[in-house]
């Protein structure tokens, strides 16, 4: 199975060491949907995806938007359930567990590297 490990190289921090990847129509519309909640290290890139709801989550999550170069366009720490968020810009969106953005002190124009891997 594919997974990502997503690095802010701009502070040299990892956010994901084994996330997922949304990269066609059905995980796309599927998402974190049936999860019930992200351990530390887990997350979700949505690719492309310009915006993600939160209607019908159970559980609050952080969502990054990514340019084309994963460069952070906007964060959206917290994101609890019965929202949307959208960057028209974006490319890209990475669905987090809540407090990775505080924690990993991830702004607006940090650099992110996203690397896949086969997991074993």
């Amino acid at each position: 199975m594919l997974k990502l490990r997503i690095t802010n190289k701009t502070r040299g921090r990892v956010l994901a060491d084994r996330a997922d990847i949304a990269d066609t129509s059905e995980k796309r519309r599927t998402g974190l949907l049936k999860h019930t909640g992200l351990a530390p290290g887990e997350g979700l890139w949505i690719v492309p995806s310009e915006g993600v709801h939160t209607f019908a989550m159970k559980f609050t999550i952080d969502v990054l938007f990514l340019s084309k170069q994963r460069v952070v366009l906007k964060t959206r720490p917290h994101m609890v359930k019965r929202r949307i968020a959208l960057c028209l810009r974006a490319h890209s969106v990475v669905e987090l567990p809540a407090g990775t953005i505080d924690e990993t002190g991830t702004q607006k124009g940090d650099q992110f590297e996203l690397e896949k891997y086969e997991a074993q």
